[in-house]
């Protein structure tokens, strides 16, 4: 699985949350990120992916499109549920507005902010997701093209982790261009 490279959310818009899927302004790869891409579709190069699965959202899709382009893939299928998760009415807010609207990080497993979802529900996604691919490709190297947090939630979701522990697990979410093998 590999995680977007650097955009201006991680440097000129650090605290802000996304804009979950209007992108206005559009939030495109710095030259930091595509170069992180670039470096991780070289590591990819040696895995024999077959396929790749990633996000519709612009910051994942050129992702994506570097990785292929290296790896000679043809095709890219782009499948909404890698989205990142939806923090709603909270689009384009301040971060601290964001987590303010729950008691503590616990929370935001079960209580979807108005208008957007829960990690529950980013979970249900990344679980329905994972069960069809492994369904229809058998013994195939599929590259998955995503967000933070629905990469930090498949990862708990493979490794059958309580909250307690996904929570622990999130201090070591992927970085920015980062690629992980399940």
């Amino acid at each position: 699985m590999l995680r977007h490279g650097r955009n201006i959310h991680q440097t000129e818009k650090e605290n802000i949350v996304y804009d979950w899927i209007s992108e206005d302004p559009p939030c495109v790869l710095d030259s930091v990120g595509i170069e992180q891409i670039k470096a991780s579709a070289e590591k990819l190069a040696s895995e024999n992916i077959d396929l790749i699965f990633s996000s519709d959202i612009l910051r994942t899709r050129q992702s994506a499109e570097i990785v292929a382009e290296r790896l000679r893939i043809k095709e890219i299928n782009y499948d909404e549920r890698l989205r990142d998760d939806n923090w709603g009415i909270f689009q384009g807010k301040t971060k601290q507005e964001a987590w303010a609207y729950f008691k503590n990080m616990e929370e935001k497993f079960d209580k979807a902010v108005p208008e957007g979802e829960s990690w529950n529900d980013c979970y249900k996604r990344m679980t329905d997701f994972l069960k069809e691919i492994d369904n229809k490709y058998e013994n195939k190297t599929i590259l998955i093209v995503s967000h933070g947090d629905p990469l930090w939630l498949l990862e708990c979701l493979l490794e059958e982790l309580s909250k307690k522990e996904m929570l622990e697990k999130r201090l070591s979410m992927m970085k920015v261009g980062e690629v992980r093998k399940l």
